[in-house]
């Protein structure tokens, strides 16, 4: 599965900061990804990693929040597609600054 110019929406997120206002942008050439993201108390964000087999991949993350925070994590992630052939991500995270703690997230595909 490939995240190349594919752009995703949250649907879940225990104790994180995106929500469905806002939008990830991924681009993928081979095995790296990066991606951009902002919207709801997201102002930018940026995103860079790998695809580690066809349906996993790991990601580091940092952004600025509309407060003037800035923040950064990690996640490992699922890609799958739904039955209506949208692909799915969904995230075990956590914050490498701040309190550092963590979730789990999930996103859709959009047009």
């Amino acid at each position: 599965m490939n995240l190349n110019n594919k752009k995703f929406v949250t649907t879940e997120n225990q104790n994180g900061l995106s929500s469905n206002e806002t939008i990830f942008h991924y681009f993928q050439n081979g095995t790296a990804i990066t991606g951009k993201y902002k919207g709801g108390s997201i102002l930018e964000g940026v995103i860079i990693g790998k695809q580690t087999q066809d349906s996993k991949i790991e990601l580091l993350y940092q952004c600025l929040t509309t407060k003037g925070e800035l923040k950064a994590g990690e996640s490992k992630g699922i890609i799958s597609k739904n039955e209506n052939g949208k692909l799915e991500l969904k995230f075990d995270w956590n914050w490498l600054n701040g309190d550092l703690s963590g979730g789990k997230s999930e996103y859709i595909e959009i047009e």
